[in-house]
């Protein structure tokens, strides 16, 4: 069995967390592990697992290779989408892709974001789905819902399949859109509806076997674009012209819906999309009050609320059912029963062209990272972290002279025709047009901060010359 994890979406809800290059699935919003960690730890345990398969596109790429490395748990296979076409194309890649691994395997296809409480019973649900797939099947899990929730869609559970393997495998009467309240309720009082969990199970074979019934120009977009792409490092580039042919179209549309295969497997295990604050809010830990708080928070007489404090002590006085998100350059406060106005913020940003909507103050590289510490006329300040071994490209700036700090390591320093090293407490300057480059040769972190100053000072004002990452 090949885990398959899709990791392409931006979670622009939970902004100012989440932002596009560096979206929720790369956050630790339940505890020290990102939620994309958490999906491959969560699968320890499993017999017969193969190293996982992750579809991602190409901005979050070594932020993946990075957060599998943390884990200690080996490169996997990583698919660059050159654009999000929704999960159909992705899974039928993933499909193609795993065929070329092994003789037709089954593919668990799991959501980078989710997030699971009950492990053992997520694993059972796992067991249990398993002789369907193998049957031919393709197997979604249902979630046993706990209110009559109108953010997801619903399933309608049939007939007890009755394998001889697993006796909680059930057709799929009907596949319901996200409903209105008073719909959602009848379909929680009814108690034959689950939630559509987004998540599933089935051979390759038989998913592009289906996709080929049911969405054939998705298939024929997802083959030329796998046969035409390029290797790049640890990546796997589909090509971008084939794959942008390809419609843009959810598994649940193109296949599910359609297929007279589809099967459920009923889920309780503390499932959540963590689709927005109030969702995440509603699965973790509070206090006495309702209160649920991360970092240096403070509380006086409030109740129902989350607050998380990234970057500052944040104190809140009298306050009910309000979310506050404190990061090192944005605030978000809301009421909660307004927290889907998001969105709309998220929308605003993006028509004024703000950078908040992309990145945040602190940037990560595949060599390191840098925060953006001041800025101001012709002059800005970064914290540059390099990790060990890693070295920026050689490249030099049109508009920009730099004086690099070092504070802690050893810089090896490319400036002009000299290379050099630079030790704690000392420093060097890059004049404007000196084609340069920072390299960590050590053993542990080398921190520098770096004093720009120039007519223009954005990141574009850069041109590469040599780069062991792959970039232009």
């Amino acid at each position: 069995m090949i885990p398959v994890i899709l990791s392409g979406g931006s979670g622009t809800r939970l902004w100012p967390l989440s932002r596009a290059k560096k979206p929720k699935q790369f956050l630790p919003l339940l505890n020290d592990k990102s939620m994309l960690q958490n999906t491959v730890l969560r699968l320890k345990g499993l017999e017969g697992l193969q190293q996982p398969m992750v579809i991602c596109n190409e901005d979050h790429r070594f932020m993946v290779a990075e957060q599998f490395r943390e884990l200690g748990q080996g490169t996997p296979s990583i698919l660059l989408e050159p654009q999000g076409r929704n999960t159909a194309p992705a899974i039928a890649v993933a499909a193609l892709q795993a065929l070329q691994l092994d003789t037709d395997p089954v593919l668990l296809v799991l959501a980078a974001d989710h997030a699971i409480k009950d492990i053992p019973a997520f694993h059972q649900a796992i067991t249990e789905a398993l002789p369907a797939a193998q049957a031919g099947k393709l197997v979604t899990f249902g979630i046993v819902p706990t209110s009559a929730h109108t953010g997801y869609g619903y399933i309608k559970q049939g007939y007890n399949l009755e394998l001889a393997d697993s006796n909680n495998v059930f057709t799929v009467q009907a596949f319901q859109e996200k409903p209105d309240e008073a719909t959602a309720q009848k379909f929680v009082n009814a108690g034959n509806y689950f939630w559509n969990s987004g998540m599933f199970m089935f051979k390759a074979s038989t998913f592009l076997a289906e996709l080929k019934q049911f969405s054939p120009d998705i298939l024929s977009a997802a083959e030329q674009a796998l046969n035409l792409a390029k290797t790049d490092l640890d990546f796997i580039r589909l090509d971008n012209d084939a794959f942008s042919a390809s419609p843009s179209n959810s598994i649940d549309y193109a296949v599910m819906e359609k297929s007279a295969n589809a099967v459920m497997v009923p889920l309780d295990a503390g499932w959540s999309d963590v689709g927005s604050w109030d969702s995440l809010w509603q699965i973790m830990a509070k206090d006495e009050s309702g209160n649920a708080s991360r970092g240096d928070v403070i509380l006086e007489q409030c109740s129902n609320s989350y607050i998380n404090a990234e970057e500052r002590l944040v104190t809140v006085i009298g306050l009910d059912n309000v979310i506050i998100v404190e990061t090192k350059d944005a605030v978000l406060v809301a009421n909660k029963e307004h927290i889907q106005g998001v969105k709309n913020i998220v929308s605003k940003l993006q028509s004024y062209g703000r950078s908040e909507v992309e990145f945040h103050r602190e940037v990560f590289r595949p060599w390191g990272k840098y925060d953006s510490i001041t800025e101001g006329d012709r002059f800005q300040v970064k914290h540059i972290t390099v990790k060990p071994g890693a070295k920026l490209s050689v490249q030099k700036h049109h508009h920009r002279a730099e004086h690099w700090v070092v504070v802690n390591g050893t810089a090896l320093v490319r400036n002009g025709d000299k290379e050099f090293l630079v030790s704690e407490d000392e420093s060097t300057y890059i004049p404007l047009g000196t084609i340069h480059s920072l390299e960590n040769p050590g053993k542990i972190p080398l921190e520098l901060i770096e004093v720009q100053s120039g007519s223009y000072l954005g990141e574009d004002d850069i041109i590469r010359f040599e780069d062991k990452y792959g970039r232009n």
